[in-house]
């Protein structure tokens, strides 16, 4: 897959950046939390937690084309975060990062938020369907919804 890489240790801040700014923009508006979007959410402190513990990027891959526009976490046959830098949206990285996904390791599942209304669809365009295991994600009041392949 063109422009798909194994993240490293150079793309630690690109990661967190992205990965900080695309939830405060998603989610935000789920959970109405500023104290954790804007307070306890942090760029740096994530950062520095790639840099210093590098294994945690082992899962992770990246789409490159320049730079680092987004990235996916894969764990076994889970997805466990897909995120596209919101200035790059509806550009088809995240289909490409899936599409990845689904060819290179065969995922077959994930978690997501019962109101990303926009990251189900997703999802279903890309051969995920709803079943009807529910979680609470932690510390809140909100439920994730299991999708399969």
């Amino acid at each position: 897959m063109d422009n798909i890489r194994k993240a490293d240790i150079r793309d630690s801040s690109r990661i967190a950046e992205i990965l900080i700014f695309t939830k405060r923009m998603n989610y935000r508006k789920i959970f109405h939390n500023d104290k954790i979007s804007f307070g306890e959410m942090q760029v740096y402190p994530l950062a520095q937690d790639y840099i210093l513990q590098p294994e945690k990027l082992n899962n992770i891959w990246v789409f490159d084309d320049e730079f680092v526009k987004g990235m996916i976490h894969i764990k076994g046959k889970e997805v466990v975060e897909l995120y596209v830098d919101p200035f790059f949206q509806n550009m088809s990285i995240g289909t490409k990062l899936i599409e990845f996904a689904i060819q290179m390791f065969h995922v077959s599942y994930l978690f997501v938020l019962e109101k990303n209304i926009g990251a189900i669809r997703f999802y279903q365009r890309h051969g995920f369907s709803l079943t009807q295991k529910r979680l609470l994600e932690e510390g809140t009041k909100e439920y994730k919804v299991k999708m399969k392949r």
